[in-house]
């Protein structure tokens, strides 16, 4: 963790901008989680003697980049997941995918199943007897680089299981790199194009309007759309 990741910090919050591969919250792994990273940082930073607080607000997967808010209060924390279970959390994605989605704007609204098994999950149809969670995002294709990929921006509505990477698998647009879904090779570092851009919110403190982006490790060049 480096202090140049950070992209707010208060008493209250901190932002973080998270790497492709990085483990946000401790698991069956063992590997080094993001958790523990800023603790470790936070109490050589400011010389703290005791324990750190680092409550995660929300999640993302192993191979997603983006930003992730993380609470440095308790309090914080528990007004932070109000706003989650409220949906008072704007979150915008890009994707990177081979594949134009036709239309090149719209909103997607499915029906999801998740596999524990596979850790996989799957659209089916809403009558399904296999407790099925309704997902709904909207999407715009915003570039195109010189390579022939196509950058999609999401803005999602509801907050299912791997629900871009299947709902954009489920039109004929898998994510760059993700094997899992669809894509027909992966990126050498193992990641997915997918990544978290931005959030927006109102402070659970201090009530001011937080806007916040994230710019992605990747650059293909991508170049605007002529509208």
């Amino acid at each position: 963790m480096t202090a140049d990741r950070i992209l707010y910090e208060d008493n209250h919050l901190l932002l973080v901008n998270k790497r492709a591969g990085e483990l946000v919250q401790g698991d069956k792994s063992g590997d080094l989680c993001m958790v523990d990273e800023i603790k470790a940082f936070i109490k050589e930073r400011d010389n703290k003697p005791g324990n750190v607080f680092c409550g995660l607000v929300h999640r993302l997967d192993r191979p997603v980049s983006g930003v992730v808010i993380f609470a440095k209060t308790s309090k914080a924390l528990s007004r932070m997941n109000a706003l989650v279970k409220q949906r008072a959390i704007e979150k915008t994605y890009w994707a990177v995918s081979k594949n134009c989605p036709d239309p090149m704007s719209g909103t997607l609204r499915n029906w999801l199943v998740r596999n524990e098994k596979l850790n996989k999950s799957f659209v089916v149809s809403n009558d399904t007897k296999d407790n099925a969670k309704e997902a709904v995002l909207d999407y715009s294709v915003i570039g195109k680089s010189v390579g022939g990929y196509f950058l999609v921006e999401v803005h999602l509505h509801t907050g299912r299981h791997h629900q871009i990477r299947c709902q954009l698998a489920n039109i004929g647009c898998p994510i760059k790199g993700d094997l899992k879904y669809g894509a027909p090779r992966s990126n050498p570092d193992s990641s997915i194009s997918l990544h978290a851009r931005s959030v927006s919110f109102e402070h659970p403190v201090s009530h001011i309007q937080i806007n916040v982006e994230a710019d992605p490790s990747w650059d293909m060049s991508f170049a605007e759309l002529k509208k």
